[in-house]
């Protein structure tokens, strides 16, 4: 277990002397303040809390930067290391290639997880020092359940991009993956889908297949899971209109989500186990 930590400690440090923790905790905390600033603005005299305005916003956009973030802080952790020629000098060392993987998968979380709670951190403090309301006013459970959602999010697309490089033997083969990736679970799944529903082939499709497709997407996941749970995100983000055979439990989704953070784990470990080096 202390190999472990030190596999941690050393994935974190090479982040920071990378700029990529600095650069992570830039980026989230500009989204969050841009759009807590744009977004409470509509809000008006309605009863809705600005922070709960802030959260439909952030789950909006955050679905998009989240796992690119994810994905260009992860790919090169196998690759990168292998073309450097670190990757022999550290399994020289008493460590088995597991708890190397899962070390530099940890590192990773910790620095994804702290630039966005410090970004949603630094946002829903300025909403309530610009607010009018008191402090237990705000949408408190529903900015939690944003926080760790955009945690999960960021532990899912960061395992995949452990995956990918623990399959590929280049870097630049191991960025356009990530890229495609990116591409297929936030841009074209959603194209594609609704093509689909749009076409003639929509009138054979049930809803509970429509609506599990969705969910297997661990992107649409998370932007259910925020818009689609709460009454009030709900009205906000047009989906108050859903029939109730057509959402799932916050539970369903929640475990959705887990799930997608567990497979590519077991998946990389596997393939890293396995790996020529």
């Amino acid at each position: 277990m202390n190999n472990l930590f030190v596999l941690v400690a050393k994935e974190i440090k090479d982040s920071y002397r990378n700029r990529w923790a600095a650069t992570a905790i830039l980026v989230m905390t500009a989204l969050a303040l841009v759009l807590s600033f744009i977004g409470s603005a509509p809000v008006g005299s309605t009863s809705i809390s600005p922070l709960t305005v802030t959260v439909v916003s952030l789950s909006s956009l955050s679905v998009f930067f989240i796992p690119l973030i994810a994905l260009l802080l992860s790919y090169p952790s196998i690759v990168g290391e292998e073309e450097r020629g670190t990757l022999l000098l550290l399994l020289t060392y008493p460590i088995s290639r597991i708890w190397i993987a899962l070390g530099k998968y940890i590192g990773q979380f910790a620095i994804l997880s702290l630039a966005i709670v410090i970004g949603y951190g630094v946002a829903a403090l300025t909403v309530v020092l610009a607010g009018d309301h008191s402090f237990f006013e705000y949408g408190w459970g529903i900015f939690g359940k944003l926080i760790l959602s955009s945690v999960l999010l960021g532990a899912v697309f960061l395992g995949i991009g452990i995956f990918i490089s623990s399959v590929l033997k280049e870097s630049a083969t191991a960025a356009a993956w990530a890229i495609a990736t990116w591409l297929v679970f936030v841009v074209l799944f959603d194209l594609a889908l609704l093509g689909l529903l749009s076409s003639p082939a929509a009138n054979y499709l049930p809803d509970v297949v429509v609506k599990w497709v969705i969910l297997a997407n661990p992107a649409d996941a998370y932007r259910m899971f925020n818009l689609a749970t709460s009454e009030d995100t709900a009205l906000l983000s047009g989906m108050a209109g859903l029939r109730s055979d057509q959402t799932v439990s916050a539970d369903v989704m929640f475990g959705v989500l887990m799930a997608w953070v567990v497979i590519p784990i077991v998946a990389f470990c596997w393939t890293f186990q396995r790996r020529n080096t």
